[in-house]
């Protein structure tokens, strides 16, 4: 693409006023919006500090940037502070500028520093989360009943998020801006949807669809005796329509106590958050929008003269709302496609473009109800729509339409009209029309898929165009997509039987892992739960089941594992018994070094013993938590991905894999305990009764009724299919197993029955590329614990160590002391605490958090780490920590933990003189530390970093 077409200079020369762009599939988006940007920041009076462009990805960014600079008079130094950038990171920005004080505008006493965190990954969050709920479990026991109802407590977790992007914010004493609107649900609207599905269908000669769906109402569910029966709900024998009453007595329920019970857990996770000095995504947005929303000077001077949003079918409320207040004019441009929306998951709201104008009429009047934030006309709103597609043939763009009206079931019902009415409809400019169009079934559809893959390679029938010339596919060429992960990683497995050359891209379970199965059993065998931790072992030694049986029977463990157990029973650090499994088994690859980074970072991040460390591997295998993979592909490998990660990217041909029931669309919906939706509001599924002296856990039916009313999602599966079928340029295969899914049942295309013959594949140039885990550089400050800078080899060194699980209870029972429990000493280590403890005068503060910021290399970075004893009187404050070593062979490395917390503990008092000492537990000796200065520690820290690029794992 050299010179625009009509409809992007359309857009390119369109500066001035609010314009939607209707963005299809591979109609040169990026092109168009990078070159209307270069235009603007051309003018006079225009610098690009004027203008705010923002992306969904880092990537995305950086690519604009680079567009950009090839376009207008400015250099690549000129656009290094540009706002081109993501919601996160424009918020990060701002909160770090100017947010110290944004959280008590909620009614939190807390602050937004320098060295804030931002935790992206949702392992390490799910980690902190359990920690925090813990608190709240035992300081809250008015919640009991709701907690009784909770399969998994982190899934409040996902509520809170779910929250924060729709704008629903919690504050001392109530909720931000009338949110609680929002919690109580839309009657109104509800009633609507209940009406429409309520209308008898053939003419008034067939029940409703609502009725026929109350037909399983009660099934497999445990109501409440005060439950209606069904009869009540459905109406009586021969009727068509479910009484309209139902409506009413269904929506309306005392809902007081729940959201008494979100509200609390939301506020106080917020503090617990800030407490120990990290934020994740939905806290960036939600801090920045209070501050925008409360500080009219600081919105005023931050306003931007044109604000530009890419990929806006993917943008939250909160974040339709946060471009709002930062349009300092009516020069808004949005640009996306509704066909595209494929990230509910992630609380995009498709509405944000499908319902454009009223939605932007709607948030301007919420903003300016107390204030006039919005100064501007929302009219008029010029829409834009790019149609000539740069991508596919003619008819993949034609087949790619259907998609969107065809049933995902055998009860979906589509308003064909009001889609085809949306669907601006793309003009191919392909050289080559030569597509092929297909499905193939088999039993083995691993093995079918292959074996087509081998029949395309090289085959005329599939010739691709390159350079706007023919030429025969090879593997690079062609991609497999899924709806789930778990038939790529299948493929893979019987494609490496073959040789055959494929490179996965997307995510893997790491906690499904060998590596980590193994090190969850080891673990297992040093806490109380060794049975499990054994049988796994052993299977893995290669023992048959009845051997395992009795060797577990009779406890006669091989004595070489007993020593190994004996081995990791001395070590000190989790990080140690990790890298010492690792070692064992031989693991050293990527899936050793990204795991033992995330234990480390869990460890680190949270107060977490090995019992919990097991737990969260536990969670981690049954969630199947998700850490991106990056393959080193060979020179001429397939590409397998999701669906979801092969959006924005193309391919000459696609495979559409796994076209089975109950795989597309998957089976299941929440199974969230408490839910919130539109326009139902905050909902309990599950309930705790004690109903007639039995306590119980029921479903809830004025929820089950409501969720019925509610649409399946199928539009977003839709939208996959589309988004699928848009990736590919020339030719497109569709595959099923023994039970292939509606859609490909509808979609106008012939299934053949297809036999696998796979060959075996030799080729010195193209190779089976291996699975990479790559870790993301977090935005904001980078974060270390005084962990992270202590050598674990001095640790491992250490012959007559009692292991992290005696250090831990001793700490233990030093804090539950010092906060004045009824604990008794069981050791003499606790002794010995105990009379040190009793020889104090001060105050006494125990377990406090300590964050030192540094900047380092020019970047920030914040050290983080928890004070076992401050000990404070008028002139003095003395740093304490206990230590379990029998020896002093690790006091240099404690030496640096202590030195952090000094430079802590002398900015928190100033006047004060303050010392750190070490007080082992096992001889009653005091040793006080001399502190490293902070440029000692920035030297640590460098030499830190430097050693975990140099053992990362090397990625393409």
């Amino acid at each position: 693409m050299t010179a625009p077409n009509d409809q992007q200079q359309d857009l390119i020369d369109s500066i001035e006023g609010i314009h939607v762009v209707d963005a299809g599939a591979g109609t040169g988006k990026t092109f168009t919006v990078t070159r209307r940007y270069a235009g603007i920041i051309d003018q006079d009076d225009v610098e690009p500090e004027d203008v705010l462009l923002v992306t969904f990805t880092n990537n995305a960014a950086t690519e604009m940037k680079d567009r950009i600079v090839s376009q207008c008079e400015y250099g690549m130094r000129e656009f290094s502070d540009a706002p081109i950038q993501t919601f996160h990171s424009l918020c990060h920005d701002i909160l770090m500028e100017h947010g110290f004080e944004a959280p008590t505008l909620l009614g939190i006493d807390d602050r937004i520093t320098q060295s804030t965190r931002i935790i992206e990954d949702e392992t390490v969050e799910q980690g902190l989360f359990r920690e925090f709920i813990r608190r709240f479990m035992d300081d809250h026991p008015e919640h009991d009943d709701f907690f009784r109802a909770i399969t998994d407590p982190t899934e409040l977790l996902g509520l809170i998020n779910q929250l924060a992007s729709k704008g629903v914010f919690p504050t001392a004493d109530g909720w931000y801006r009338n949110g609680e609107r929002h919690l109580d649900g839309d009657f109104e609207a509800f009633k609507s949807m209940f009406d429409e599905l309520n209308e008898p269908q053939n003419d008034g000669n067939k029940q409703s669809r609502l009725r026929y769906k109350l037909g399983r109402y009660g099934h497999e569910k445990c109501f409440l005796p005060e439950a209606p029966k069904k009869a009540e709900l459905r109406g009586s024998r021969g009727t068509k329509q479910v009484p309209a009453d139902v409506a009413r007595e269904a929506f309306e329920e005392d809902r007081e106590d729940l959201k008494q019970f979100v509200h609390d857990v939301y506020y106080e996770y917020l503090s617990f958050a800030l407490g120990r000095n990290y934020l994740n995504f939905g806290s960036l947005q939600l801090f920045a929008f209070v501050l925008l929303c409360e500080d009219h000077q600081l919105r005023e001077t931050i306003e931007f003269d044109y604000v530009m949003i890419d990929e806006f079918q993917d943008s939250s409320e909160i974040q339709f709302k946060l471009a709002l207040l930062l349009a300092g004019t009516h020069n808004l441009c949005v640009v996306g496609d509704w066909k595209q929306s494929i990230y509910s998951f992630q609380y995009a709201a498709v509405e944000n473009i499908t319902q454009f104008e009223s939605r932007l009429n709607r948030f301007v009047r919420e903003l300016n109800a107390d204030y006039e934030r919005i100064s501007f006309s929302t009219s008029p709103i010029r829409e834009i729509e790019l149609i000539e597609n740069y991508r596919s043939t003619q008819s993949i763009l034609d087949f790619s339409e259907q998609s969107l009206v065809t049933p995902a079931s055998s009860t979906d019902r589509i308003d064909t009209e009001a889609v085809y009415d949306r669907v601006v409809s793309l003009s191919s400019n392909a050289t080559h029309e030569n597509s092929q169009i297909e499905a193939i079934q088999h039993e083995d559809e691993e093995g079918a898929v292959l074996t087509k893959i081998q029949e395309i390679v090289g085959n005329e029938a599939y010739q691709i165009e390159d350079d706007g010339e023919l030429r025969q596919p090879e593997y690079k060429d062609i991609a497999v997509l899924t709806r789930t992960r778990d038939f790529g990683r299948e493929l893979l497995t019987v494609a490496e039987e073959y040789d055959l050359p494929l490179a996965y891209e997307g995510g893997i379970e790491l906690f499904r892992s060998d590596q980590a199965k193994l090190l969850l059993a080891w673990l297992r065998i040093l806490e109380s739960d060794s049975r499990r931790g054994w049988a796994a072992v052993l299977e893995e030694a290669g023992y048959s089941l009845e051997e395992v049986r009795h060797i577990l029977g009779h406890e006669a463990y091989p004595s070489n594992m007993q020593a190994f157990r004996a081995e990791l029973q001395t070590m000190e650090t989790i990080g140690g018994i990790a890298e010492r499994v690792f070692s064992q088994y031989g693991y050293n690859g990527s899936y050793a070094d990204v795991l033992l980074t995330t234990i480390q970072s869990v460890h680190n991040s949270t107060i977490q013993t090995r019992g919990d460390l097991i737990r969260f591997i536990e969670t981690g295998i049954d969630e199947g938590s998700r850490h991106d993979v990056h393959a080193i592909a060979g020179v001429n490998s397939v590409t397998v991905q999701t669906i979801h990660a092969a959006k924005g990217l193309e391919h000459p041909i696609v495979i559409l894999a796994n076209m089975n029931s109950r795989r597309f669309p998957p089976s299941g919906g929440s199974s969230s305990a408490i839910t919130f939706d539109d326009p139902i509001g905050l909902r309990q599924r599950k309930q705790y009764a004690d109903d007639y002296g039995y306590p119980h856990i029921h479903d809830n039916w004025r929820t089950d009724v409501l969720r019925k009313c509610l649409p399946r999602g199928y539009d977003e599966e839709r939208r996959l299919l589309y988004v699928a079928t848009t990736r590919s340029k020339s030719h497109l295969v569709f595959s099923a197993g023994e039970n292939p899914n509606t859609f490909l049942e509808e979609i106008p295309v012939d299934m053949e029955a297809y036999s696998p013959d796979v060959q075996e594949f030799h080729d010195g140039e193209t190779t089976q590329s291996h699975l990479q885990i790559s870790i993301p550089t977090p935005e904001g400050p980078v974060g270390h614990s005084p962990h992270s800078l202590m050598n674990d080899d001095v640790f491992e060194k250490v012959e007559d160590g009692r292991g992290s699980e005696f250090g831990t209870r001793t700490h233990e029972f030093a804090e539950r002391y010092v906060l004045g429990e009824a604990v008794e000493p069981a050791n003499d280590d606790e002794r010995h605490i105990k009379r040190f403890i009793d020889s104090l005068d001060g105050d006494l503060r125990v377990e406090q958090d300590a964050y030192l910021p540094l900047t380092v290399d020019s970047e920030r970075i914040t050290i983080y780490g928890i004070v076992d004893l401050v000990h404070l009187q008028p002139e003095t404050v003395d740093i304490i920590d206990f230590k379990t070593d029998r020896s002093r062979l690790a006091e240099s490395e404690y030496r640096k933990q202590l030195s952090i917390y000094y430079h802590v503990l002398t900015e928190w008092f100033p006047e004060r003189t303050v010392t750190a000492s070490i007080f082992y537990t096992a001889n009653e000796q005091q040793v006080e530390i001399d502190p490293l200065s902070k440029n000692e520690l920035c030297d640590l820290v460098k030499l830190a970093e430097r050693s975990t690029t140099e053992s990362a794992p090397i990625l393409d």
